[in-house]
């Protein structure tokens, strides 16, 4: 959507901008839609939707209800072709490297003490495919879209995708078709296709309801697909198999638990691993996202994802990721080491996120604190450099103002094929200035529209 605030690159007069979303061209139909319109009005419509459909967010506070701004960000249709290819390979390449690490490893292209040390590999069967991938794409100020994260062990935010554009498709005209018509059958493929064996696979969805922090979208997603929603408890082992309560023996399991591993520190298997490590072991039972997938969501694997597709495909990377240093590696770390300030630190293992700081905009005493976390255990974290994330057009208090934002798409792939769904959710700094937009952290949601450019 965007033409840049000031010159080219965002800069102007020595001062590094935010690239603007909200002044292309391909964003002409929504600001002749909202032109005179009532947007504190629209506002409280947006929150009487969310409220309605009980979409929940967990917070630091517990579960709330997510607020949604009305009004969209609009991204140009031939821009979104170009990340979609680009994160197409970006998974193509991961999946071929999960299906055989020791060669990107003797290769050199990837260090050995990260898939050695990996706590999310846990020597899990390699998977033939992603399943679901939701990477967090940003806009930098020169314009280009990058990716900050790729996010495939248990990835969100595609059920409230789905919501936010039923809550503002009916706001604002104009609107693309329902995110359901992309997604109900890429899912659903992507889960026919974990059990290629079965002709008409027992699927269900997941999650661990009862008294946990993930609630809303496994239900969502559950009534979307038609099929049910289990906890643990509902599930009843019969040999290698589980017994949905209908009697039925499931194939295929969409996991969305915050228990993201089948053992713990000690090796031995958890609660999940104990219902679900039988299945896994003989085949009967499939499970999307395969929990190889870690090994690819391990942060400190993110910084040699560039590097993967050129060997693994043989291609230059299409999207680009966003300078990285793995500070379990001495070279990464004599260089980040001087200049840890001026960058984000994330724990290896983090996700939501959770334990990020943003060294620039952190306190001294965080300062200090986090710089010596890492000192004392620098394969723990990873060091990247900061983008000033782009801004989008944003209410507040009945008027439009500018807040920072990313986007979180929706990656699909059932080792085969890998569809891009168009659109996806934007996530929105719930301050000015402010950078962190997790939706679980205080960020609001908006909707994605791809146009073509008139």
């Amino acid at each position: 959507m965007g033409g840049p605030r000031g010159a080219v690159g965002g800069r102007s007069a020595g001062v590094t901008l935010p690239w603007d979303e909200g002044s292309g061209p391909a964003a002409g139909g929504v600001r002749s839609a909202l032109a005179g319109a009532d947007l504190g009005a629209l506002s409280q419509a947006a929150a009487r939707a969310v409220a309605d459909a009980r979409m929940e967010i967990v917070g630091a506070a517990g579960p709330e209800l997510l607020r949604v701004d009305p009004v969209p960000r609009v991204v140009d249709g031939a821009e979104w072709d170009r990340l979609a290819a680009g994160l197409t390979q970006r998974v193509r390449a991961i999946e071929a490297f999960l299906r055989d690490p020791c060669r990107a490893v003797d290769a050199g292209v990837v260090p050995a003490d990260v898939v050695r040390t990996c706590l999310w590999s846990e020597g899990a069967a390699p998977p033939a495919a992603v399943g679901v991938a939701g990477p967090d794409v940003a806009r930098t100020p020169a314009g280009e879209l990058v990716v900050l994260e790729d996010n495939l062990r248990t990835p969100t935010l595609m059920g409230y995708a789905e919501t936010v554009r039923r809550v503002v498709g009916r706001l604002v005209p104009g609107a693309p078709r329902p995110y359901a018509a992309d997604l109900v059958p890429a899912l659903s493929a992507v889960l026919r296709a974990a059990a290629p064996d079965v002709d008409d696979p027992v699927v269900a969805v997941l999650g661990d309801l009862r008294g946990t922090n993930v609630r809303w979208e496994p239900a969502r997603i559950a009534g979307l697909l038609d099929v049910p929603l289990v906890d643990l408890d509902d599930l009843t082992p019969v040999g290698d198999r589980l017994r949905l309560p209908d009697g039925r023996l499931v194939d295929v399991l969409w996991r969305r638990t915050s228990e993201e591993r089948l053992r713990g520190d000690d090796g031995r298997l958890n609660r999940l691993g104990e219902a679900l490590e039988p299945g896994l072991s003989t085949g009967r039972l499939r499970v999307v996202n395969p929990f190889g997938t870690g090994l690819a969501d391990d942060k400190r694997t993110y910084p040699y994802v560039e590097d993967l597709v050129r060997f693994e495909l043989g291609q230059e990377p299409g999207v680009r990721s966003v300078r990285c240093f793995d500070l379990g590696d001495p070279a990464d770390f004599a260089v980040a080491v001087e200049r840890l300030d001026e960058l984000v630190l994330k724990p290896r293992t983090g996700s939501g996120g959770r334990g990020v700081t943003v060294m620039p905009h952190a306190s001294a005493e965080r300062r200090r604190s986090v710089r010596a976390e890492v000192l004392r255990a620098p394969s723990d974290w990873v060091a990247q450099e900061l983008v000033l994330l782009s801004t989008c057009p944003t209410v507040v208090d009945g008027r439009l103002e500018d807040r920072h934002v990313d986007l979180r798409p929706c990656v699909l792939s059932d080792g085969a094929t890998v569809t891009v769904l168009p659109g996806g959710l934007t996530r929105v700094a719930p301050r000015a200035g402010e950078l962190v937009v997790n939706c679980s952290q205080g960020g609001a949601a908006k909707d994605t529209w791809v146009v073509d450019r008139p």
